[in-house]
């Protein structure tokens, strides 16, 4: 049984990651195992643990870092987030082709360690959406939206470190032009 492929989905908050996501994920042609990040961040309403995110303390994050189990990690808004190493390691090792959907500063962290990882940035059509983006979850303060607009910005310039760039206008049309790029890369 070959290695599973590793991939990567990034992109600014809001871009629709987990929309488009949802779109392709079960796909069985793709045979993908979607990742669970670990975060510190308290959980959305509709969110849940061991499903949508690992969530744990900042103190049971910090133990993680130092004992070297995540395969990346950042710090974003005042929370980390991470990928347990372990966990991506047994499912592509199964032959999965293992999804991870995380935040520019971790990928940019997987593209450094596994150059092989199939790395794809999603954009937004404008900025201005974005931001009616962000605002229609209705569940950050007026500073954090303002945070995140302006990381958003600054992450645009990374594009250019992913192999694909796929612009979220429309999901399900993203989420086809994803899944067409998985598919040629699957061996």
């Amino acid at each position: 049984m070959s290695k599973g492929l590793l991939i990567v989905i990034s992109g600014p908050s809001g871009v629709g990651k987990g929309t488009v996501r949802d779109l392709f994920v079960n796909d069985p042609e793709l045979n993908i195992a979607y990742s669970i990040s670990m975060t510190t961040r308290k959980p959305r309403a509709n969110e849940k643990d061991g499903v949508d995110y690992f969530f744990v303390s900042e103190q049971e994050f910090l133990k993680a870092v130092e004992k070297g189990e995540l395969l990346e990690y950042a710090k974003f808004v005042g929370n980390c987030y991470g990928t347990p190493k372990a966990y991506v390691d047994k499912l592509r090792s199964e032959g999965k082709n293992v999804l991870l959907e995380i935040e520019v500063q971790g990928a940019q962290q997987i593209v450094d360690k596994c150059p092989e990882a199939l790395s794809i940035f999603i954009i937004p059509p404008s900025i201005e959406e974005l931001e009616k983006r962000i605002r229609s979850r209705k569940s950050e303060s007026e500073e954090v939206i303002q945070e995140r607009l302006q990381k958003a910005i600054k992450e645009m310039d990374l594009i250019s470190q992913y192999k694909y760039v796929v612009c979220n206008e429309d999901a399900e049309l993203a989420s086809e032009l994803i899944s067409v790029i998985i598919k040629r890369h699957i061996n």
